[in-house]
């Protein structure tokens, strides 16, 4: 393990607040740790010589070596206690007083000086506001909860530690058993990021699971996850949907890529698993935790009742795997060993009459079809049939196969003590066909992210220097926006443009249009007008003989829409030909968390009320750039859906990726939309530009 192993495997463990007063706090700490921790429980309390029996030390400096202290004194001395303990050398500190940075004020004053310590000490600091830890190699319980966890291997973290008291009620009925959990609290130091890093370094760790609210370092967590999911699954059940990211949103990007999004997309893009509901979130890891990965998606089921076959049948369809279509060699076997009134396809229905031995041999041949990757045992009790000769056949036949099966033992009490030999091999079994099915989808799921490849991003050769000069501009102005007169910042990163140029007195829009082959399209330029169209600020097909009227007449209606608006001037641009061309978008939002969200989609005037669109976290490869244009529901007009010639789908493919690029490496820009990009036969032009700047962080971050 990591630099956290102490944390979880300490000799002894110290609580700074031990006392024997009933129904506080550090009472049921020691309580916990002192009937369970296999090291040395030490009392620390200066107005205690002795608590439940244990010899009190006044302060750390004066009792024995502490690996770990457990911190529950009033928030006002909570700093001076962990003073003490650093100067100790304790390196390990769980904090469960509350009264930090939740209260506002004085609290988050007391957490800016609890960060401070912890960095000059080198302390590793769960909390504050933290329920505590558990680790049950060592039986250690350092927390004020009343359950122990059951020994097992799912690492299980929390944002609320009044989730984690109520699973462990719940899990310890249901037989699921932990091997570290952590109750995060205000995350003012250790965080969910160094959690996964610590379990996936941990070989008795087979599963990570957890409960967040919100991620506070969503790149850093994207980083460690991607590393972590190589080898070992992480499931998460994220609450608290927000709209902060599209708050103050003033792009199209900005408003379709709300933060939620960014965590779909992120935690996708990480190889995370992400959960519904808590019962989806223990389902999933108790299939992870005990069963191989199946060779392919089909699924087999076997069972003795019509009716929860199709269920099981229809939570199949439901999910990404799929029902297995039987080799002729099988059906004929099934055929000749079940009853004339037995169905011999998928799923198999031994009839109601079916005993253990019926059940076990269409089970046996089932795992022998080569084009099974998984099966679902689903039985309803009868007079004929025992769930607990039923669980040995099945743990019988896994023995000879390495095929992951779960069972679906329906019924009460008849399947309690079969439920528990099916466990304690590794086998869980589910009430509801829906459930043992969104196992086996876990397993399925988790198999294909390890099997995918790393999708790099690719370095284009692009003129920084020149973007950078253009992104300035912002600090020369009022304003933070840009628009169309900025398009030369598409031309540095390589995305195409046409031909245009922007004007300021209708003479010159004669001569540039006259310059362009054909009629040409005018648009007003301004920051403060975001919809220029409804306003008549966009004109298509204009000639050379009317461009100077067509000027006067963009500039009029533009200032009686908006009186006050900055009018830059007029874009006289090259038209392109539409009709064998779709309009699509490409975008960026920068999320608080987990920083430039770039979109894909449907592009044009339609862009927010179809919303069809795809988004990724950026910096990504050609992989998952393709991914998002195959995703949208208009994927099929870039092929050449009814008789259209296919669009440069391989030309988007790379504009996504060079606007990854760009928002990658200029982290000032903080929102940009090319609405729209046409995509046509020939190749892609991007025809508009909106972009929001933080001139402020240009000198800071940018190249």
């Amino acid at each position: 393990m990591g630099r956290l192993s102490a944390l979880f495997d300490p000799e002894t463990v110290a609580v700074v607040g031990a006392t024997d007063r009933e129904g506080a706090v550090g009472r049921a700490i020691l309580e916990n740790l002192r009937d369970g921790f296999d090291g040395e429980v030490v009392p620390i309390n200066p107005s205690r010589e002795t608590v439940l029996g244990l010899e009190c030390y006044e302060d750390a400096t004066s009792a024995p070596p502490i690996d770990l202290a457990v911190v529950v004194v009033p928030p006002d001395i909570v700093i001076e206690a962990i003073r003490d303990v650093a100067d100790a050398g304790t390196e390990n500190v769980v904090v469960i007083t509350a009264g930090f940075s939740e209260t506002g004020g004085e609290g988050a004053e007391r957490e800016r000086r609890l960060r401070e310590i912890a960095a000059e000490h080198d302390l590793n600091v769960v909390g504050p506001n933290s329920l505590g830890i558990m680790a049950t190699e060592n039986g250690m319980n350092a927390t004020f909860g009343p359950e122990d966890a059951q020994e097992g291997s799912i690492s299980f973290m929390s944002q609320s530690g009044a989730f984690i008291t109520a699973v462990l009620d719940w899990a310890n009925e249901q037989g699921i058993g932990f091997r570290d959990v952590v109750s995060l609290g205000n995350k003012t130091v250790l965080d969910e990021t160094d959690f996964v890093r610590e379990w996936g370094s941990d070989p008795n760790t087979d599963v990570i699971i957890g409960y967040l609210e919100d991620i506070d370092d969503g790149q850093g967590f994207l980083e460690a996850a991607r590393e972590v999911t190589a080898d070992t699954p992480i499931v998460l059940v994220k609450s608290g949907r927000t709209d902060a990211g599209a708050q103050a949103a003033s792009s199209h990007t900005g408003a379709i890529a709300g933060s939620e999004r960014a965590y779909e997309a992120g935690l996708e893009q990480a190889g995370v698993l992400r959960a519904r509901s808590v019962q989806e979130l223990f389902d999933s890891a108790r299939a992870l935790a005990g069963l191989p990965e199946p060779e392919s998606d089909g699924v087999a089921v076997v069972t003795n009742a019509g009716g929860p076959g199709v269920l099981t049948t229809d939570a199949v369809g439901d999910s990404t795997l799929e029902m297995a279509s039987f080799a002729d060699e099988t059906i004929d076997r099934l055929a000749a060993a079940m009853p004339d009134e037995a169905n011999v396809y998928n799923p198999i229905d031994a009839i109601g009459d079916a005993d253990v031995e019926r059940f076990g041999e269409a089970l046996e041949i089932a795992l022998e079809d080569p084009n099974v990757g998984s099966a679902v045992v689903v039985a309803a009790p009868t007079a004929v049939l025992s769930y607990d000769d039923l669980a040995e056949t099945v743990i019988e036949k896994l023995e000879t196969h390495d095929t992951p099966v779960v069972t679906c033992l329906m019924g009460g009490k008849r399947a309690r003590d079969a439920e528990a030999t099916l466990r304690e091999s590794g086998i869980p079994n589910y009430f509801d066909p829906s459930r043992a099915v969104s196992g086996l989808d876990a397993l399925a799921r988790f198999r294909d992210i390890r099997e995918r490849t790393a999708d790099e991003p690719a370095t284009f050769d692009v003129d920084r220097e020149r973007a950078r000069e253009i992104l300035a501009r912002t600090k020369r102005r009022d304003d933070n926006r840009l628009g169309v007169e900025s398009m030369e910042l598409l031309e540095a990163y390589g995305i195409p443009t046409p031909r245009s140029e922007i004007v300021d007195d209708p003479d010159r829009a004669r001569e540039v249009a006259e310059s362009i082959e054909g009629d040409v399209v005018m648009k007003i330029v301004s920051p403060d007008i975001s919809h220029k169209s409804d306003i008549g600020g966009v004109r298509v097909g204009v000639s050379d003989a009317d461009v100077a009227n067509t000027y006067e007449d963009v500039v009029a209606r533009a200032r009686n829409y908006q009186p006050d608006a900055t009018i830059v001037g007029v874009q006289i641009q090259e038209m392109l030909d539409l009709e064998a061309s779709t309009e699509t978008i490409v975008g960026m939002n920068r999320d608080p968390q987990f920083g430039p969200l770039v979109l894909f989609g449907l592009g044009g005037i339609f862009v927010e009320i179809l919303e069809d669109t795809s988004v990724r976290v950026a910096p990504f490869g050609e992989a998952e750039a393709r991914e998002m244009v195959d995703e949208i529901q208009a994927a099929p007009l870039l092929r050449g859906a009814r008789g259209r010639e296919p669009a440069d789908i391989d030309g988007v493919v790379e504009t996504i990726q060079r606007l990854s690029q760009l928002v990658t490496d200029f982290p000032s820009i903080l929102e940009l939309d090319i609405n729209p990009l046409v995509a046509g036969p020939d190749g892609v032009q991007a025809i508009d530009l909106r972009l929001t700047v933080d001139p402020d962080d240009l000198d800071t971050t940018d190249p």
